[in-house]
Formats: C-alpha cells, structure tokens, sequence
C-alpha cells in the first residue's frame, strides 16, 4: 500500500493544515510539496501518534482496529456500510463549510487526521477500491504488539448458540438424496422428462423447500454421473453398488471441488440474467470455513449467523463490492434486487439456501424449526452416516404392481423401475406397475422379460406364477388383449343405420355391431351428428361418456 506521502499527493496546502491543527503541529512552508514532506515527517513520530490514538472516540479506534485486523486494507463499499461515507467537497466548499469541525461519519474523523486514505488496487477478482492506512503509519500503528509474544490467530464464530425459543421440531441430517439420485438417474435412463409429474412424484421432499430437479442434475453432472443428461454407465454403475455412506460422500466430494454447481443460480425464488458471472467455489469455501468455526454438536441462531455476516462480511460472494451489474430478479413480481439494500434477499437468503437446503440435503447439517415458524430457526453442524446394508425386499403382486423399499439395493430399483410405469412414493416404498407398453419400452432399450425375472425372483419373496406366465406369454405372443375406447353410434331402427352407410357419412363409420348399433371412428364425431341432421334427425351426445377430442 502507498506511504503517508504518497497517499496525501493529491491533498491541497488547506487539507494539509487540517491534518495539521488535529495533530498539534504548525507547517512552516507554505508550498504543498514541501508542506507535504514536512507534515509526512512529523506524523511518523511514535509519541505523537500515541497521543493522537489516544484521543480518538470508541468508533474510530474501532475503525482503525478492523482495518489493522485486515492487514490494513478493506474495500471501500464494506468499509463505508460500516463506518460511513465522505463528504465530496471541493477546496472552497471545505474552507466554508469546514466538515472537519463537523464530521459526518467515522470515516470522516479518520480522514481528516491523515489515518485514512482511499485508492483503487488490484485483487485476483480486478481492480478494486480500498479504504487503507498509509503503510508507514500502519507499521507504526502495529509496532506496540511486536513488543510481546504474538498471539495466536484464531476465528471466532459468528452468530451465537440457539436460544431455547429458536428450537422446536429436529429434522435430522439423512441420505434421502441417495434414492433421489436414484430416481432421477433412473428417468433419464427411460428418457423420462425432468418435470414429470410421475418423476416429481417419485422424488422425496428432502428439504423445506421441497426436491428441485435442475438441482439434483446439476449435482449429478458435477459427479459425473451424467452429461448432457446422458448416463455414464460405468459411474452410475459404482455409485449405485456402493455402499451408502461412499456414495454420499461421492457426492459431497464432487460438489465441494466444483467450478460448475451454481448455489447461487439454482437458488429459488430468484431469476438471473445477463452475462455477469460469480464465484461459487470461493463463496462455498468461505461459507464452509466460517460453519467449521462454530462448535461441534452445538445448535446454532440462523438469523444471528446470516446478521454477523451482514456486518462483518457482507461481501462475501462480491467482488469489488458490485451490487449494480449482477441482474438478478424475484420470481414472484419481476422485481430486479439491484443494490446492497437487497442483501437479504440475495446474499443473506443465499446463506439460509445453503444451510437448510444444500448442507441439510448433503447430509451436512441439522436444522430445527421453532414453534410457530415455517422456516428453519437453528442448524448444527452434523455428519451424517448411514451404515446399514441395503437389504430390502422387493413385493411383488399378481397384478403386475411393485413395491421397493428404501433400503432395498439402489442399483436393484434403478434396474426395476427401467420395465414398469411410475407410480407415487408412499411410506419410504417405491411403487411401479408393469405394462405392455412399459415393456414394450423396455424391450425397445434392448430390455428383456428374462432380465426381469432372475432380478424380482433374487430380490423379492416370491413372484406370483400368474405374473411370471403373463410375462413369459408377452415376450413370445406380445400384447394378446386390448382395451380401448370408442364413440358408439346407437339408432331406434335398423334402415336408419342402412341410410347412414349409403350416405356420405359411411366412410365416418367403423364395425357394425348390432342392427341398430356402430363404432364412430376417431374424431369423426361432429361429421356424423351433421349428416343425422342432413337426413332429417337430430341425435344428443351421452356427455358422461363423449370422448374428448
């Protein structure tokens, strides 16, 4: 950072005695280049230092504080939140309006005594706008604790412990996300469409707000387990044998190391648009080492810990304190969340997604819900390991209906659930029902019946032979049996029917049934009531069983 020198090139000879008069001293030349060095010299006397820190108020020797605890820098944006702006004022305003008699702000106070400056530097993330203390006087400022032994640096937690008010209903880390993975891995396997509702059925609710599709792929992407929604077999194929615990710790290892799992922009509630881009990894790291401070096994506020961001590090996924560019609108009305005073909509609620929904989901974390909220109230820091064998057996029925349980092998239901239709998850079993035409897809995938049997007959009780001799028939004979509906056609007399299929309505008509009935072919409804009225007879429809076309 630049020298006092350096930092005052820019002060005019009035600014300079400013500096001056609150240190006690006299410039004797009247040039600014001279003032300049000479004032530059006698503030960097450690005495005269001592006494000016001295008289400082309780604000701004906070202020020093905060900015000697960061190394002597910190941008400006943060620094100002906290500690207030400076008036912008040019020689003559100042020597009239005399702000230094008057502050405005700590920042003001520091300013006008010579301990603060402000200049733009460059950082990994750009150039950037700092408020600093001019290195030499920063030296001067931490000399007093070289005199001792160092102390070591440690990081206090932020937030404080839950208060028996913020506890209520536990709702314990678990590895639900394993039979979500599960679930969607299997749906694209079948080429099932993300937002299904047979697919959204089948996935648990396995945080507040509920399973999120783009979600889980994304997270099932950065595990390279799929790409572009496509299976890799070989790693779907390790992840579903392994046992529980690996397989979420897969999981959990993929998502820290990437680059590509935007909480952020899969945050819901929100939209983001245009180009701008953020860091997900670095505020993920951030975040994750500010929760490695807090003490194992303790419930912890969540509304204190998302506050003492806000006022400590509210800049934490920023760079340059930038809360202009990143256009991000509310889902609800449009609205676009432009400018810090959106912070608790974006930042500090990406903080609470965090927590209680990516950390709950990945098993990292308990969350507790005082009596009367709707939200999460309190979290602890928990690692949840789950060492049973998936051993579960599969229920079979006559009729073609499956039953699987959770803690059934996870690579059983992904090869199961590849031959049936879908039907919703009910108490921890998944259902599914076999078909011709969930077999005709399977078959289709180069799926067969004598894949299906020797799976159910291992993981199952029993299969019915009813079911085992409609399979086996299916695959020689096919579909044997077909239900279907039509628009039937009944008339009081036999020649009105005759009529009917010499006229131009015939070619509507399908099987005779009886004298006095017949099949309407598919959609061709309104042509045949049209040609009844040409032949002078006006016919209802039964709208209890009319066919929607």
């Amino acid at each position: 950072m630049p020298d006092l020198t350096h930092s005052l090139l820019k002060q005019d000879i009035g600014h300079l005695r400013i500096i001056a008069e609150f240190w006690g001293l006299e410039l004797d030349s009247n040039e600014v280049d001279s003032a300049r060095d000479e004032l530059s010299a006698a503030l960097l006397e450690p005495n005269l230092l001592a006494e000016l820190m001295d008289s400082l108020s309780p604000q701004a020797d906070s202020a020093i504080t905060d900015l000697v605890a960061s190394s002597g820098r910190i941008p400006w944006a943060t620094f100002t939140r906290k500690y207030g702006d400076i008036r912008e004022m040019g020689a003559g305003k100042r020597d009239r309006e005399r702000p230094h008699l008057k502050p405005s702000s700590t920042s003001e106070i520091l300013f006008y005594r010579g301990l603060l400056a402000r200049a733009f530097f460059e950082t990994d993330k750009g150039s950037q706008e700092f408020a600093y203390i001019p290195d030499d006087l920063l030296l001067l400022i931490e000399s007093p604790k070289a005199d001792g032994d160092e102390q070591p640096v440690t990081t206090e937690a932020l937030g404080r412990p839950a208060s028996p008010k913020e506890k209520g209903l536990d709702i314990l880390a678990n590895d639900f996300i394993l039979d979500d993975a599960t679930t969607m891995l299997a749906a694209l396997r079948v080429g099932k469409n993300m937002e299904s509702a047979s697919l959204l059925a089948t996935l648990r609710e396995h945080t507040l707000a509920g399973t999120r599709a783009p979600t889980l792929q994304s997270l099932l992407s950065t595990a390279k387990l799929i790409k572009k929604n496509t299976i890799q077999a070989e790693a779907v194929k390790a992840f579903l044998e392994a046992p529980r615990t690996d397989a979420l710790k897969i999981l959990q290892d993929a998502w820290m190391e990437s680059t590509s799992f935007n909480e952020l922009k899969l945050m819901p509630g929100i939209l983001c648009e245009g180009e701008w881009t953020n860091q997900p990894q670095e505020t993920r790291e951030f975040l994750l080492n500010l929760l490695d401070a807090i003490p194992a096994g303790k419930w912890w506020s969540l509304n204190s810990f998302v506050r003492d961001i806000k006022q400590k590090y509210a800049d934490f996924q920023r760079p340059a304190s930038d809360y202009d560019s990143w256009f991000i609108k509310r889902e609800a009305d449009g609205v676009y969340l432009r400018g810090f005073s959106y912070w608790d909509q974006v930042d500090g609620a990406l903080i609470r997604y965090f927590i209680t929904n990516i950390l709950h989901w990945l098993g990292m974390v308990d969350l507790s819900i005082a009596e009367g909220a709707t939200e999460a109230t309190a979290f602890r820091v928990s690692s949840f390991e789950n060492k049973k064998e998936e051993r579960g057996k599969i229920a079979v029925a006559s009729s073609g209906k499956i039953s699987i349980p959770r803690d059934a092998p996870r690579v059983v239901r992904y090869q199961v659930s590849r031959f049936c239709e879908w039907d919703e998850q009910k108490n921890n079993e998944y259902k599914y029902h076999i078909t011709t035409h969930s077999l005709t897809k399977a078959k289709e995938q180069g799926l067969k019946v004598e894949h299906l049997l020797p799976l159910l007959a291992k993981h199952s009780a029993g299969i019915p032979p009813s079911l085992i001799k409609a399979l086996k028939r299916w695959e020689v004979n096919g579909t044997e049996a077909r239900a279907e509906s039509q628009i039937i056609l009944r008339l009081r007399k036999p020649e009105v029917l005759e009529e009917m299929r010499r006229s131009r309505a015939g070619k509507f008509l399908g099987d005779v049934l009886s004298p006095t009935a017949v099949i309407v072919k598919s959609g061709a409804i309104q042509k045949v009531l049209e040609a009844l009225t040409e032949l002078g007879l006006l016919a209802e429809v039964d709208t209890v069983n009319k066919e929607k076309e």
